[in-house]
């Protein structure tokens, strides 16, 4: 390998770091990247703000049809409502640019996410750039923070990657486990997996 080969080598892996660096991820037992955006009546959320709590940040589009698999069987609120009653706080974050067909005003998502009875807190990222932080790249995709402000699980909701709400029965609900686990202080059997679902629509 020729010294000028070496350093361009040297300079383009320097340059991916640098990216890499940029756009920090949700990476297992490292602390949980910054969230600070507003949510749907366009009061601050702040992820801070929830130190000493269990956090689940879920990506939504209502647009999506593995969305729709979720929520038109009610599996995302029963596992919302499932989180809630062990003092679980969930935010679903919508980060569809406001230029994409799927994007939906704070007023149209409030009223969709009360339609559906969901049991969170809708928080909008119009400029992707918490999404992009997270490392967020499908809707549905879930995180969760344990109560040390680490990320403990970054994954899908299930185990069935399909659109098809038939495929829920027979899913092993990721979140649900993880959060057991979590609150009988053992370890995360299944800390990352697979996210499924449409991609995130953010903007260019």
């Amino acid at each position: 390998m020729t010294p000028v080969f070496l350093r361009r080598t040297l300079l383009a892996a320097a340059a991916l770091c640098a990216a890499g660096a940029v756009h920090a991820q949700a990476v297992i037992g490292q602390a949980a990247p910054a969230l600070q955006a507003v949510d749907v009546s366009g009061k601050a959320v702040n992820l801070a703000d929830y130190k000493g709590k269990t956090v689940v940040l879920e990506w939504v589009n209502p647009g999506c049809p593995f969305v729709k698999k979720h929520y038109g069987s009610g599996n995302m609120q029963a596992t919302q409502k499932a989180a809630a009653g062990q003092g679980v706080v969930w935010l679903t974050v919508s980060s569809t640019a406001p230029s994409h067909k799927d994007y939906q005003k704070p007023a149209e998502l409030a009223a969709w996410m009360a339609e559906q009875k969901a049991a969170s807190t809708l928080v909008m990222d119009d400029s992707g750039a918490v999404g992009k932080a997270w490392g967020a790249k499908t809707t549905p995709h879930l995180f969760i923070v344990n109560p040390a402000g680490q990320v403990v699980y970054n994954g899908a909701i299930d185990s069935k990657p399909s659109a098809n709400p038939a495929d829920i029965p027979g899913a092993t609900n990721y979140v649900t486990a993880a959060l057991g686990e979590l609150k009988a202080g053992q370890p995360i059997a299944k800390a990352s997996t697979q996210p499924y679902g449409c991609s995130i629509k953010y903007a260019s």
